[in-house]
């Protein structure tokens, strides 16, 4: 996703001058071009992601649209105070991107897990909370937060994440975006993790069952519209997300159905990463098999649970 970000965000640059890139001390060489193209707008501000930010919402303040970019554990928990006090209280336009999201940088251990950032960042006033499953999704996810009258995180994964899309997809905040239509059960997957899911899905096919599979990627505000129509007509729902269960998509979506009153909702499975530290080595392949996350173990879970609502 990352050459595709730094594609986009050219692009966009040159259509709107206002956009200006800040980058903690990452992704040098992936943004010669713009630093070549628009040497007034690319700051390397260093290691020091909660000064970034803070420079972000100064550079808001005078009209300007700052988009920083820095790996996701650090361009979120490392700054949260700035993000919350800076940018949420103040609700200005400026664009957060953490790349590598989730288990993306696995085998740097466990300081660069950005497993938590969702649920952390939901949390604040005025922030909208992206997870583009693509490139081209990431795209689309892009263009929407450069043009928003607010704080907008983007996770995003790190590189070589299969296609979902073909080409950029009607991309709007607070909307699902329908992947597969089926009859049986639908499937809620959020951010790179989608790919997994697919292979899930073709296990489920194999057993007879149809999945409805949309990817989710506005973790806030949440597509209320569709929540409602897949719990009406879904005996089962099921979200699947590379964060901690505690506070994540599955989480909000929870959160929801609690408040909701739907009188025939179907169930709902949550899959996610389990509340603990994961301290092995390894890389994103084997840490998602290690923590039940893998295509097969989301096949397992999701049969595992059709059987006991089906009885």
């Amino acid at each position: 996703m990352r050459n595709a970000f730094a594609d986009e965000i050219g692009r966009l640059a040159t259509d709107d001058t206002d956009i200006v890139l800040l980058s903690g001390d990452i992704g040098n060489r992936l943004f010669d071009k713009f630093q070549k193209k628009f040497s007034q707008r690319f700051v390397n501000c260093g290691v020091a992601e909660a000064n970034m930010t803070g420079v972000a919402a100064g550079l808001a303040m005078t009209g300007l649209k700052p988009v920083t970019y820095s790996i996701a554990a650090f361009n979120t928990h490392r700054c949260l105070e700035q993000i919350r006090v800076d940018l949420c209280y103040h609700n200005l336009p400026v664009t957060i991107i953490g790349v590598g999201g989730g288990l993306s940088y696995a085998g740097l251990g466990y300081t660069h897990h950005a497993s938590e950032d969702l649920g952390a960042l939901r949390l604040f006033p005025n922030m909208t909370v992206l997870c583009p499953c693509d490139a081209n999704e990431l795209r689309g996810a892009l263009r929407a937060a450069v043009t928003h009258h607010g704080p907008v995180y983007i996770r995003m994964g790190k590189k070589g994440e299969p296609d979902i899309h073909h080409g950029v997809p009607d991309f709007a905040i607070g909307k699902g975006l329908k992947v597969k239509e089926g009859d049986d059960i639908c499937i809620l997957g959020v951010g790179s993790i989608l790919s997994e899911v697919l292979k899930a899905d073709t296990l489920l096919t194999e057993q007879g069952i149809s999945s409805s599979i949309y990817s989710f990627p506005s973790v806030k505000p949440l597509d209320e519209g569709l929540l409602q129509r897949v719990f009406n007509r879904f005996p089962l729902v099921v979200s699947v997300e590379e964060h901690t269960r505690l506070g994540g998509t599955g989480a909000a979506i929870a959160e929801w159905l609690v408040d909701t009153y739907l009188s025939n909702a179907g169930a709902f499975l949550r899959l996610a990463l389990p509340d603990k530290v994961f301290n092995e080595g390894g890389d994103q392949h084997y840490a998602r098999e290690s923590l039940g996350l893998t295509g097969k173990q989301i096949f397992d879970k999701i049969l595992a649970k059709v059987k006991i609502i089906s009885k």
